[in-house]
């Protein structure tokens, strides 16, 4: 199978002394993600709009992968690259994988019910994005909030 990549920056950073990962099984873990994440952007010190960005592109990327990928898991791990410290936040699922990620990317496409909003606006949300995908194998979506 192809493997597609779509990357916006990603540089060079060194992960610091604290990384969760989050199993996301149902809507309730969406929701344990939502949390977690709030937690990790105030102690790297987010102030509220940026915290609100990174929630929110959190959200839509954990249901993203428990409806599209059938369930996967959401790595938190703060970060620093030399002054700058971030967030980034890695969801990985084993689902049908996505067949065009440009399409995938534009505001409104949608294979499900929803908007079509979710992988474009996290992608707006992030300083830092980057999504793999092989279908039949599944996706991983990174993405990166600096302070």
């Amino acid at each position: 199978m192809k493997l597609q990549i779509k990357s916006v920056l990603l540089g060079v950073f060194r992960t610091m002394e604290r990384t969760e990962t989050i199993l996301i099984q149902s809507s309730t873990d969406v929701v344990l993600v939502r949390q977690s994440v709030r937690q990790f952007a105030v102690e790297i010190g987010f102030g509220l709009v940026d915290q609100t960005k990174i929630v929110t592109a959190a959200s839509e990327l954990a249901r993203n992968t428990l409806d599209y990928g059938g369930g996967g898991t959401a790595k938190l791990e703060t970060v620093e690259s030399g002054r700058r410290r971030g967030l980034k936040l890695t969801f990985e699922d084993q689902g049908p994988g996505i067949v065009d990620i440009d399409l995938a990317l534009k505001d409104g496409f949608t294979t499900g019910s929803g908007l079509g909003m979710g992988l474009s606006g996290a992608k707006r949300l992030a300083n830092e994005f980057e999504i793999q995908s092989v279908v039949g194998e599944g996706t991983r979506v990174t993405i990166i909030r600096w302070k």
